[in-house]
């Protein structure tokens, strides 16, 4: 019986290697058919935790149960029902396109000619089935992509869990890739990635958790985190090439509070345009301004104060 209707419940879960704390104790819940993401820098625990719940490394305390099953205890069970797009792909090149799906499916106990059905109906569903007896190598980044998220689907997973989908990718197969996982969670197929992208986590997430030093700094859906964590909109001020650490001072006063960046300088604030006002009123000249809406990369500089590529 699945957790209190979780399909991954963690509790307190720590993962050590040596006397470096990679995990520090967390809690994390995920339900059935949500899409469930960890957002944070380069060491925050992602990868690690992400590791643990796909039952490759141990826990080193805590409790971490993955569709009713015993993390620790039944390891082999748990990752038939798992399908795994790790960040680096690991297609055989001397393969087709076609025969990486059916040999991946195969390791499964699939049928052969069930798994060719199936490897030629998820070729179709990420929009390479003209590619299927092409060779690997000659793909595109997003099209190697593409076939390694079809690659985790070949056993029917109930949990598809995706490590950095589109690192590395251009703009256009970014999105091309962020369309085919939107279209698996209308299929109710249950999401857990990671990810440097905050644009990514707002695309695809229902609910994620923020990581920082191997612990949850917050926790939420991504509109949730928002309004919790900044205000409604930002103002973003340049001057040029003036040192701006001076100018903050100049600032307070303005919003709520302000941020400086090497570049510019952020005004956070309920009212962009009152803000605006107020910085010509001081006698203040930017040599430009942009007010917008607050998003999760506001949310990440004031939990964390730094951004998410460190």
């Amino acid at each position: 019986m699945v957790d209190d209707g979780a399909l991954i419940a963690a509790s307190a879960l720590v993962k050590r290697f040596g006397d470096f704390t990679a995990v520090d104790g967390i809690d994390v819940r995920v339900a059935a058919g949500e899409a469930f993401g960890f957002l944070g820098p380069n060491g925050a625990g992602k990868s690690s935790t992400m590791r643990m719940i796909g039952c490759v490394s141990r826990p080193t305390s805590g409790s971490l149960r993955i569709l009713g099953l015993d993390a620790t205890r039944d390891g082999p069970a748990i990752r038939t029902r798992l399908g795994v797009c790790p960040q680096q792909d690991s297609l055989d090149p001397e393969l087709t396109v076609v025969e990486n799906l059916v040999v991946y499916a195969r390791y499964f106990g699939v049928p052969r000619k069930v798994a060719r059905e199936r490897a030629l109906e998820l070729l179709d569903f990420v929009q390479l089935a003209d590619r299927a007896d092409d060779k690997v190598e000659p793909l595109s980044g997003g099209m190697k992509r593409r076939l390694t998220i079809a690659r985790a689907l070949v056993n029917e997973p109930d949990i598809v869990l995706l490590d950095e989908p589109t690192t590395g990718l251009d703009p256009q197969a970014r999105h091309l890739v962020w369309e085919r996982l939107f279209r698996l969670k209308q299929r109710g197929v249950t999401l857990v990635l990671t990810t440097h992208y905050m644009d990514e986590a707002e695309q695809l997430c229902d609910r994620l958790v923020v990581m920082d030093a191997g612990r949850i700094v917050a926790e939420g859906s991504p509109r949730q985190l928002i309004e919790r964590h900044s205000t409604r909109e930002v103002v973003e001020v340049r001057f040029g090439l003036d040192p701006l650490d001076h100018l903050a001072d100049k600032l307070d006063g303005v919003g709520e509070r302000t941020e400086v960046l090497p570049d510019r300088i952020l005004v956070y604030t309920g009212d962009g345009d009152a803000a605006v006002g107020e910085i010509s009123a001081r006698g203040l000249i930017p040599s430009s301004v942009l007010v917008r809406r607050s998003s999760l990369e506001d949310v990440f500089l004031h939990l964390t104060g730094r951004t998410l590529v460190d």
